[in-house]
């Protein structure tokens, strides 16, 4: 494809548009503090000058209603080509509704639109308009649920090995003992060379979480993710600390502004930190919590999302292999088309395509509509 070479005129966003949807899982689902059997996407089209942007966020329906009644006009009549303007006038019109949680995340979403939106009228891939620090991302692997037998267990990280993913992760923190012989069998499925990640999304205590990590260290796991709370700063901080050799403690996917990063990172608590543009206010804070986080020399990953985290993670240099999480994968693939698939264990941005390259299949998602 051609790319546009000069700036065209000012572009005003007509209108914002956002729409819910809810689609059940495949199966039962559960980590090690949380049970789900469906998922609600969000989706926000912004629309100018004959293009429309997508963006969406993982969250609760609440925050379709917040983007409408809330954020959609704020941001309406402003040009297109000023993203910052567009999120700093919508985080000063969620002052008085707090910053975490649903907000962050209607913020989020139409960010992601207005990226996409102004990507598709410079006729530019998103990832050439942030500029590119690499061709593609390394992924891994993301399910493993603890409601999952050992036979599907190996099914889907044994699977996804096959596929020359060469990082996988699972979930843990129902049952100690149990979660010791999931992680043995997990191994077994996926051989020497593919690297083993565990989640207990916070579910053990700090000398809990020591004693799992000496037993994991036996399987080669080599990242533990919220050993402890993502709030217990210390106990992650005791963990990184003490784990064994090779293995890095992960955590960062409840971040909502730049605020949490930092005292994260001031903390010594992680050796990796998770973020998650669906969550923290969009592309914009996934680039900016980023930076935080080179300032302090480490890398971050991308939690979840990966058709909208591939476009920035191949934006940045600090970066770790992003998550490829099955249920997200599952639902992008379905109502997404381009959503892209790894090759070689990487997603690598479709640069043939304006913006991230998505296109909302509106009449495949009716049926799922809130």
């Amino acid at each position: 494809m051609s790319h546009a070479t000069t700036l065209p005129a000012q572009t005003t966003i007509d209108r914002i548009e956002v729409s819910a949807y809810c689609i059940p899982t495949d199966a039962a689902e559960s980590d090690g503090t949380y049970e789900w059997n469906s998922t609600t996407l969000v989706v926000v089209e912004a629309h100018g000058g004959d293009e429309c942007g997508l963006g969406y966020t993982y969250a609760d329906a609440a925050t379709a209603q917040l983007v409408q009644e809330k954020l959609a006009d704020v941001v309406a009549g402003l040009d297109a080509f000023d993203v910052p303007l567009a999120r700093q006038r919508m985080v000063q019109a969620i002052r008085n509704l707090g910053r975490p949680g649903i907000a962050s995340m209607a913020i989020a979403a139409i960010d992601g639109a207005l990226w996409d939106l102004k990507a598709k009228l410079l006729g530019l891939p998103l990832v050439s308009l942030l500029g590119a620090a690499r061709d593609c991302a390394p992924v891994y692997g993301s399910g493993g649920f603890t409601s999952y037998s050992l036979e599907k267990l190996q099914e889907q990280l044994g699977g996804w090995a096959a596929q020359g993913i060469r990082h996988v992760k699972m979930k843990i923190g129902r049952d100690a003992s149990a979660d010791r012989q999931r992680v043995a069998v997990a191994r077994e499925a996926i051989g020497p060379d593919v690297e083993l990640f565990v989640d207990a999304n916070g579910a053990y205590s700090r000398k809990l979480a020591l004693a799992q990590a000496e037993s994991f260290a036996e399987q080669g796991v080599c990242w533990f993710e919220e050993p402890v709370s993502s709030d217990d700063l210390a106990g992650l901080r005791l963990l990184r600390d003490r784990a064994p050799p090779g293995m890095e403690i992960a955590a960062g996917e409840y971040g909502y502004d730049l605020v949490y990063f930092r005292r994260m990172l001031e903390a010594g608590a992680v050796d990796v930190l998770q973020i998650d543009a669906t969550r923290a206010a969009g592309i914009t804070g996934f680039l900016q919590a980023a930076v935080v986080a080179a300032a302090f020399e480490l890398e971050v990953s991308a939690h979840c999302a990966p058709s909208l985290h591939a476009h920035p993670c191949c934006a940045i240099a600090n970066v770790r292999p992003l998550e490829y999480f099955h249920d997200h994968v599952r639902i992008e693939r379905m109502l997404f088309d381009g959503a892209p698939a790894p090759a070689a264990g990487a997603l690598r941005p479709d640069r043939s395509r304006p913006g991230m390259g998505l296109e909302f299949k509106r009449a495949d998602a009716e049926r799922y509509a809130i």
